[in-house]
């Protein structure tokens, strides 16, 4: 388990990078945790799960999408890569 701490800062850092991104733009999981944990893979690799994790309840709160191969999943059952983008309805694309 990651400390609370560490959890509020993927959030945070997701939120901020699919912003930037702007609508139709994407960002690759990884660079978060990089962002978070560090360039080693000893400070980053182990925030991919609990990453995953937030990302599926931010798509479910509505304020991300999960996307694999370019379409959106089932936050309940997709597996393996995934990006992260804005919702169609985010900010920015009125």
């Amino acid at each position: 388990m990651i400390p609370p701490n560490v959890q509020e800062q993927l959030r945070v850092t997701v939120l901020r990078l699919v912003a930037e991104r702007g609508a139709g733009r994407t960002v690759d999981p990884s660079e978060i945790a990089r962002i978070v944990g560090g360039p080693q893979p000893g400070g980053w690799g182990p925030l991919m799960q609990p990453l995953r994790r937030i990302a599926v309840e931010l798509m479910k709160a509505g304020k991300i999408v999960i996307l694999r191969r370019g379409k959106p999943v089932d936050p309940g059952s997709f597996k393996g890569v995934y990006r992260l983008s804005l919702p169609s309805d985010g900010p920015g694309n009125s």
